[in-house]
């Protein structure tokens, strides 16, 4: 009975990650297909599945070749700052957009989330792996003026989606070599899968 019981626990732990890993991406790809599919399926009398996934990603690259264009980029600046005036808009797209511009590599002026550190804990010698997501707050002169040497470390929390954010000393900060993916795979999971990596072993 213990070796079935072994034998179905190693096919649920190796069928799980792949079902759900499948089913994601086929939600997300549904959501996003959906976009511009239902006004699509308005208009063409024979509607092809995942069209509106490829014209949603061709205008989202359209987008971005545009803004990469400086006249195109200071329209769009202009035009945001206007739309931001309106305040049931500014409290729904500001977070949004500073949240894209924390994964960006461009990011907003704090810079974005490239580092990964390792946070020492008050004295006690515990540490706690996070990401950088500011390493200035000028554009923030309340902080800016209470934590001039001061970085913002975001904190993710094990088996979750949430985390917090500390407001870190740089002289409590040590900087490490491990890609921003493979720090959150880590973080989430608790550091329990074994690590297969040479150099990521702490």
């Amino acid at each position: 009975m213990k070796q079935l019981q072994k034998i179905f626990l190693q096919g649920l732990v190796t069928f799980l990650p792949i079902a759900l890993t499948i089913y994601i991406i086929y939600a997300g790809v549904s959501i996003v297909d959906s976009i511009l599919g239902d006004a699509l399926r308005q208009v063409m009398p024979v509607y092809i599945p995942g069209l509106g996934f490829l014209l949603t990603i061709v205008l989202i690259f359209f987008l971005g070749f545009l803004l990469n264009n400086l006249l195109a980029a200071g329209l769009f600046h202009k035009l945001e700052q206007k739309m931001t005036q309106v305040p049931l808009f500014k409290a729904v797209y500001s977070p949004l957009r500073d949240l894209m511009n924390m994964f960006s590599k461009s990011g907003g002026p704090g810079g974005a989330m490239q580092t990964v550190v390792l946070v020492d804990i008050a004295e006690s010698g515990i540490r706690a792996m996070g990401l950088v997501t500011r390493e200035s707050f000028s554009d923030i002169p309340a902080i800016q003026a209470q934590a001039n040497d001061h970085v913002s470390v975001y904190i993710p929390m094990s088996y979750g989606l949430g985390g917090f954010t500390l407001l870190v000393p740089r002289n409590r900060i040590t900087p490490i070599d491990i890609p921003i993916e493979r720090a959150m795979s880590l973080a989430i999971t608790g550091w329990v899968k074994a690590d297969k990596h040479e150099g990521d072993k702490s």
